[in-house]
């Protein structure tokens, strides 16, 4: 067991304390994707989740939209509006799974969840932004290949959520626009790289940079 906890620990640890993480979340189980973020908001780790839409939870789509019939019907019997609120968008219930998992009504923890950002979809700035995914949490590692799952999106979409189909547009375009993106940043790092082959160093000054162990 030992050995179980460190493949979990290590990588968290190289993934803690930078100025802010984006995590895809597409592929993602949710509870996993949930414990692991909750963990890493308590230490004190900025979390952006994009593309909560793509996360995937197990148990077939009826089993699940049975799961949220009987959430729904949880509620104060005096004035409903008071509360429990039944989130539909994937972003607001990855939002309350995870702070199901954190104390929220302590200071600690409230600070810890406004560190948290989620969105359907993947908006501007954080489509230029290098994202990062949990291999503790994807569900081609953690779920057997014949056991069946389904899409939040899809889920929301049976239980209220009416935004799928503008999200699709939107995604459509964006996708678009990374592949320019990504285009003209690879043709700059080959002529980056070109331009590095191409430079010649004088001889003593390649002697002096292979003593640093800089050559």
């Amino acid at each position: 067991w030992l050995k179980r906890l460190w493949a979990v620990l290590v990588p968290l640890k190289a993934m803690s304390f930078k100025k802010e993480i984006v995590i895809d979340c597409r592929g993602h189980l949710l509870g996993r994707l949930s414990s692991i973020l909750a963990k890493e908001l308590l230490n004190g780790q900025h979390v952006v989740c994009v593309r909560c839409e793509d996360i995937n939870i197990s148990g077939s789509l009826h089993r699940n939209k049975l799961k949220y019939a009987e959430f729904k019907r949880k509620h104060m019997n005096s004035n409903p509006k008071k509360g429990p609120f039944h989130y539909r968008a994937p972003s607001k219930i990855l939002w309350r799974c995870i702070r199901g998992m954190v104390p929220h009504k302590t200071a600690r923890g409230a600070t810890a969840l406004d560190k948290l950002k989620a969105f359907e979809g993947m908006p501007h700035p954080y489509d230029l932004k290098k994202r990062m995914v949990i291999p503790q949490a994807l569900k081609v590692l953690r779920l057997r290949p014949e056991r069946r799952f389904c899409r939040l999106g899809e889920l929301s979409t049976h239980v209220g959520w009416k935004h799928a189909d503008l999200l699709e547009r939107l995604e459509a375009r964006r996708k678009v626009r990374s592949k320019a993106s990504y285009l003209k940043k690879r043709e700059g790092l080959k002529a980056r790289s070109d331009a590095i082959k191409e430079v010649k160093v004088p001889a003593a000054d390649l002697e002096l940079l292979k003593s640093a162990g800089m050559a």
